[in-house]
This record gives structure tokens, C-alpha cells and sequence, in this order.
């Protein structure tokens, strides 16, 4: 757990950064269609970081292999999903037109989203009540 929680304070700090970017230098730099897109990045890489953050502190109570699984799935889900669509959302200011492959990123990475909450119910489910 101690390298998903420093996986976590990294993303952590980078979703501030992504959304400080996006609100200050893209806003007159990005069409509204793709600055929604991209602050649809921020909004899922921000609630999968206290996802993790909330996972780290219930490991104690949930220390299944299924819980190691969803913090890695959030992880994989935040560097696909929101990844693809932060460059997906400026792809013409990067000069990166032509990357048409970062349109099957983003649902493989919500994909894997969804698995890592099925991941922690697993969890919740082998919790002795």
C-alpha cells in the first residue's frame, strides 16, 4: 500500500497542476467542447485521488489482494482515461492531430475505473461484519 499511496500523492499533485493549467492557460487557448473535455479529466483524475486516498486508509480493515487490485485499477484508470482525455482535449496546441489511437485509451481506462470499484466491493464483501 505504501507505493500506492506515493503513486496517489503524485497524482494527487498533478491533478492541482492539470486543473490549474487548464483553468489559467487553456481556457482562451481551447474551444468550450474541448475545455469541458478536459476539465471532465480533471473531475475523474480529482475523485479517483480520494478514491485511492480513501482505499489506503481502509486497507487495515480490507487487506485483500482485491483492494491492492482497485488502488492499481484507479491508478491505471487515471493515466488512461484521464490521460487520453487531457491530450485528447488539446491534442492541436500539442501538435498531436494525428494521435486518433487516444480515442480507444479513454474507455479502456474507464474500464478500467469500473473494475477497480468492482475490485473494492470484492473487498467490502470478504470484511468480516
Amino acid at each position: 500500500m505504501k507505493t500506492i499511496l506515493i503513486i496517489t500523492t503524485i497524482l494527487g499533485g498533478l491533478a492541482v497542476a492539470l486543473g490549474a493549467f487548464g483553468a489559467h492557460r487553456l481556457e482562451t487557448k481551447l474551444d468550450p467542447a474541448q475545455l469541458d473535455t478536459y476539465q471532465k479529466a480533471v473531475q475523474y483524475h480529482f475523485v479517483h485521488v480520494l478514491a485511492l486516498l480513501a482505499l489506503v486508509a481502509l486497507y487495515p480493515k480490507l487487506p485483500f489482494g482485491a483492494t491492492q487490485w482497485a488502488g492499481y485499477l484507479f491508478i491505471a484508470g487515471i493515466v488512461l482515461f484521464s490521460g487520453s482525455l487531457y491530450l485528447w482535449s488539446s491534442r492541436e496546441i500539442l501538435g498531436i492531430e494525428g494521435w486518433r489511437f487516444l480515442v480507444f485509451l479513454t474507455p479502456i481506462g474507464g474500464t478500467a475505473f469500473i473494475a477497480g470499484w468492482i475490485s473494492l466491493c470484492i473487498s467490502a464483501l470478504k470484511y468480516p461484519a
